[in-house]
């Protein structure tokens, strides 16, 4: 039984030293987080697709086992709100190609104005994926969470493309007004939508945010670790991020989080031990 929790991205100055161990070449900052936790987002590719070589580093770096969630370029979901992009398309799957079993779904995370009128064009390109990729789709449009009819059209189109529909529940940090310079940079750019947890698939993912406060995470995050025990009872395989809007203890949250959902499923396997950010000492 197999829990996967990860971060938005496998290198961040504050956990150089601190966690991760430093200095570290490029090519093994990857192989250090995946001691860590054993899923990341791909947040960078929605920028620039990477090219096959840096791919198969970050294949080389991990295990097979190992989960990514490579996100869509920028030109296929917002700028060609995918009905063109067809170049840019063919580039990203063949970029991804070195991942394999990695590439856990591809994410496509859609622009809040992408909305009911739009699940024609979403279907259309769903039904042009290749089949050996599974996709998961982010949607900020509030119509989705707050119509019903949306909603259940959504679904329909997610179920016959066995495509996962991917929450990113940001109510924990809209509860209470920011108190540092990054909850403020994350109240004005994050959505504020209603929170979802109903899984598609065998393999739901979610993406938390919690505050830059430990305590207020966790108690914010109470509702995943019910509903993730519950999801692998029922034999699902979900993969948690956990994020914060600074990410300092992002890596530590992230493996709490694991950690309290096995006190409840005991049968989930354990996360490996981390690589410590600092040799060991003869005294």
């Amino acid at each position: 039984m197999r829990l996967h929790v990860g971060c938005a991205m496998w290198t961040l100055a504050s956990w150089r030293g601190r966690l991760i161990p430093h200095p570290l070449p490029p090519g093994e900052r990857l192989r250090a987080y995946a001691s860590w936790c054993d899923a990341v987002e791909g947040n960078t590719t929605f920028y620039a697709t990477p090219s096959v070589e840096t791919v198969a580093s970050w294949a080389e770096q991990t295990s097979p086992d190992f989960r990514f969630l490579p996100k869509l370029p920028k030109a296929v979901t917002h700028e060609h709100r995918l009905t063109g992009g067809d170049e840019e398309m063919r580039a990203f799957l063949a970029a991804m190609e070195p991942l394999g079993p990695r590439a856990h779904a591809l994410w496509v995370q859609l622009p809040a104005s992408f909305g009911p009128g739009d699940l024609g064009a979403l279907a259309a390109f769903l039904r042009r994926l290749p089949r050996s990729h599974r996709p998961a789709v982010e949607v900020r449009h509030r119509a989705f969470f707050e119509d019903d009819r949306a909603g259940r059209m959504l679904e329909r189109v997610l179920a016959a493309a066995d495509a996962e529909w991917v929450p990113f529940d940001t109510v924990t940090m809209f509860v209470a007004p920011p108190t540092s310079d990054a909850e403020r940079d994350a109240w004005l750019r994050k959505p504020r939508l209603p929170r979802r947890s109903r899984a598609l698939t065998d393999r739901p993912i979610v993406r938390y945010l919690g505050r830059d406060d430990v305590d207020r995470t966790v108690e914010g995050w109470r509702h995943w670790v019910d509903v993730t025990a519950a999801w692998l009872r029922e034999g699902r395989s979900p993969t948690v991020f956990v994020h914060t809007p600074d990410n300092a203890d992002a890596l530590t949250l992230a493996r709490r989080f694991h950690d309290e959902v096995r006190a409840v499923v005991p049968e989930v396997e354990p996360l490996p031990e981390p690589v410590p950010a600092e040799p060991p000492t003869l005294f």
